[in-house]
């Protein structure tokens, strides 16, 4: 599920806010140590480093810093989200709660609530999908590690990109946004994704 809410408030201020809920085959407690495991979230998002607890500061690489803000294992898992070294307006802040639940047959019920202030320029640019593809491929990668397959390269991962761009764009839509403007915001999206091959140019 692709769902955009609008905005809502983190400390820095007025955030956009994007959710995604996934169902994945696997026992909460097997999920629960995907997401928060330090050797388990390099495979699947990035390499984490910090003092990964309550109050504890961590810093993902190449993606963001922050602090663990709420963590009820197994269900619940709250944290702030930095970008750039100071977080300033340009970098923007947010914050990201994952919420687990126990499925009827064994699985487990995955949400997650992604809350950013971002620069004012930015979602008009690329919408919701800027944000949501990177979860969407990011979560795609959480799926194939509990699955046991993990790796997902090439043009898969491409047209993979393109289709979540366009739900991304389809949200948006749902939620009251204008159709040129979502139009433009999918076709910048996937750009940003999925470059031009250049020979094909």
């Amino acid at each position: 599920m692709h769902r955009v809410m609008g905005t809502g408030t983190v400390p820095a201020g007025e955030a956009y806010t994007v959710e995604l809920r996934r169902r994945y085959d696997a026992e909460i407690e097997d999920v629960w140590d995907a997401i928060t495991s330090a050797d388990r979230l390099g495979r699947w998002l990035r390499p984490v480093t910090g003092d990964l607890r309550l109050g504890g500061k961590y810093d993902l690489e190449g993606m963001g810093h922050g602090e663990i803000l709420r963590c009820e294992p197994p269900r619940l898992l709250k944290v702030s989200w930095l970008f750039g070294p100071d977080a300033d307006a340009w970098d923007g802040t947010s914050e990201v709660e994952v919420r687990l639940a126990p499925g009827p047959t064994g699985d487990t019920e995955f949400e997650l609530i992604h809350a950013a202030v971002v620069d004012p320029h930015y979602f008009p640019t690329f919408g919701p999908g800027a944000g949501g593809v990177g979860w969407d491929q990011g979560l795609l990668a959480l799926a194939r590690l509990l699955a046991g397959k993990e790796g997902e390269e090439g043009d898969q991962l491409h047209e993979f990109s393109r289709r979540s761009a366009a739900a991304w764009g389809r949200a948006h839509l749902a939620a009251g946004g204008d159709p040129e403007h979502v139009a433009a915001a999918v076709a910048a999206t996937t750009s940003f994704y999925v470059p031009e091959d250049p020979v094909s140019r």
